[in-house]
């Protein structure tokens, strides 16, 4: 059992402009210019494009293809205007604009800790990029980025997580079991949301800021009646695999959540393909795991700062959120018991440190969601340590204190101004200020070497390093593929990536590390 899997995390970013100008409510062009501010980074690479030659937007997990012409075209993303929007990065990342909002795809990795400092360089590096239209003396349009997903008047953008699994998993069982998962981890992963419904026509605060976005079960579509399954099946892999793509996270600021989002859910992608794998039945548990009414559950989950409400099942037992959270860690546990040995203590030997930090800070979590269930709003000011882990009760901790303190609504323009200031990038930001009071994992060395470095441990080792050594002879880059021009033939030389967990660097280094001529480098990568 392990949480090593291919991963990846996509972040797209709220933005705004202090510029006078009728642009600044053009969300659209200024996602353009942060990535014209982006570009600048590498001039080099600005002629490498990004090859949508694999890309299959309309194929759903279920087994069909949904005609193009049947689908909304925000579904479309392999679609023309969408191709000079792309920024190939030398760490193996991909920034790009989509669906009018700036976007960060991290590269692939192997773990839910490289995962966390990949999203956290990338975050940097958007950062960064707005910052130079304010040090420009030429900008014309002053950015700023948020790392949210939200405004409260309507508008909501993600932060999609993406997992590879075995297809010998029952994608029927996978959406049901990962179902229950994300509507209840939110006690947990939730950023906190000023505004109750879409356009907070309700006052107060809630866990999630995604959550009353979800208007049903499952479907292929990210952009409009959002699904809590999405059911795109563009592997980027091998035909032995699928890419789960989940869309409904919040893009966390805080370390604890985000590691514990990726982490969680690819222990229960192992604990199904285990499962698989071990001929182990698993169909008393996901009866009783199963929700009735899952998109309610979704919100009312959201809604239920004291943490109580119970949640049908089909198992005819109601279930609490941290109930239900209880039941799957238990259930990972006991199968980690079986297939591996224990301790004297009876506790699983877990097979690499990175598993094991995820099982103990998900203990940590929950046992944190027990102690808000015992305290009482006052109580819950005090609670420091569960603060340092939990985004959303720190968020509400701070909002709460000024709402007491200026005796003021939950609808006053002031706590909604602190939810964006939280959100806001840049030291003058509310997160910058409180960001120390919280449990670090992703040290500053680590991220800011992977602003510039790919992971070693993937393919986007070799995609990072095509585009650092050999950018001039590039002419388009892809997850799947890196394409370079033939001066001896019209025809481009395309060598394929299929394989994400092949073309590391311990497969790759003599061909990156020495200063090998194209003609060589081409052979050694075919």
């Amino acid at each position: 059992m392990t949480v090593k899997r291919i991963m990846g995390i996509e972040t797209e970013y709220g933005i705004s402009c202090t510029s006078n100008s009728a642009a600044h409510e053009n969300h659209a062009l200024l996602s353009f210019e942060q990535i014209q501010a982006v570009a600048k980074r590498n001039p080099h690479l600005r002629h490498v494009m990004w090859d949508y030659g694999f890309e299959d937007p309309v194929h759903d997990a279920r087994g069909f293809h949904m005609p193009r012409a049947h689908v909304n075209s925000d579904l479309l993303t392999d679609r023309e205007n969408f191709r000079s929007t792309n920024v190939p990065q030398p760490n193996g990342a991909r920034i790009y604009v989509d669906h009018a909002h700036p976007e960060y795809s991290s590269p692939e990795v192997l773990t839910p800790q490289q995962a966390l400092i990949y999203d956290r360089a990338g975050d940097a590096i958007m950062h960064e990029a707005a910052q130079s239209t304010h040090d420009d003396s030429n900008a014309q349009l002053p950015l700023t980025l948020y790392r949210n997903n939200v405004d409260g008047k309507g508008s909501s953008w993600g932060s999609h997580e993406n997992y590879q699994v075995k297809r010998a998993v029952s994608f029927n069982h996978l959406a049901t079991i990962f179902t229950t998962h994300a509507v209840t981890r939110q006690i947990y992963t939730g950023t906190g949301r000023v505004g109750i419904g879409e356009k907070s026509e309700k006052a107060g605060f809630q866990i999630s800021q995604r959550a009353d976005y979800f208007k049903t079960d499952i479907g292929l579509q990210t952009t409009y009646d959002r699904p809590i399954v999405n059911t795109r099946d563009e592997s980027h892999s091998t035909s032995e695999y699928r890419r789960f793509h989940v869309i409904t996270g919040d893009a966390n600021r805080m370390d604890v959540p985000e590691i514990l989002k990726l982490g969680t859910t690819s222990l229960l992608l192992w604990a199904l393909e285990e499962c698989v794998q071990r001929e182990i039945s698993y169909d008393d548990f996901l009866q009783s795991m199963t929700l009735k009414h899952p998109v309610n559950a979704m919100h009312e989950v959201s809604h239920d700062l004291a943490l109580t409400h119970a949640l049908e099942m089909y198992g005819g037992e109601d279930l609490t959120a941290f109930q239900c959270q209880l039941r799957l860690r238990s259930w990972i546990y006991s199968i980690a018991a079986a297939v591996y040995e224990t301790d004297s203590r009876g506790e699983p030997l877990w097979p690499d440190d990175e598993t094991k930090e995820i099982m103990d800070l998900w203990a940590q979590a929950l046992k944190d969601i027990a102690q808000l269930i015992h305290a009482d709003d006052n109580e819950r000011l005090t609670l420091k340590e569960s603060a340092a882990r939990l985004e959303w009760f720190a968020k509400w901790q701070i909002l709460e204190s000024m709402r007491r303190r200026k005796e003021c609504a939950w609808d006053n323009p002031l706590m909604q101004a602190m939810d964006i200031s939280w959100a806001q990038m840049g030291t003058n930001s509310l997160w910058n200020k409180i960001s120390s009071r919280t449990q670090k994992i992703a040290s500053d060395a680590a991220i800011s070497y992977a602003m510039g470095n790919p992971p070693d441990n993937t393919r986007a080792y070799t995609r990072g390093m095509c585009l650092q050594k050999y950018a001039p002879y590039l002419t388009a880059i892809s997850w799947d593929s890196a394409i370079f021009s033939n001066n001896e033939a019209d025809k481009p030389i395309v060598i394929s990536l299929a394989n994400p967990a092949q073309h590391t660097r311990e497969e790759m280094t003599d061909t990156f590390t020495a200063e090998h001529k194209i003609e060589e480098v081409l052979s050694r990568l075919a």
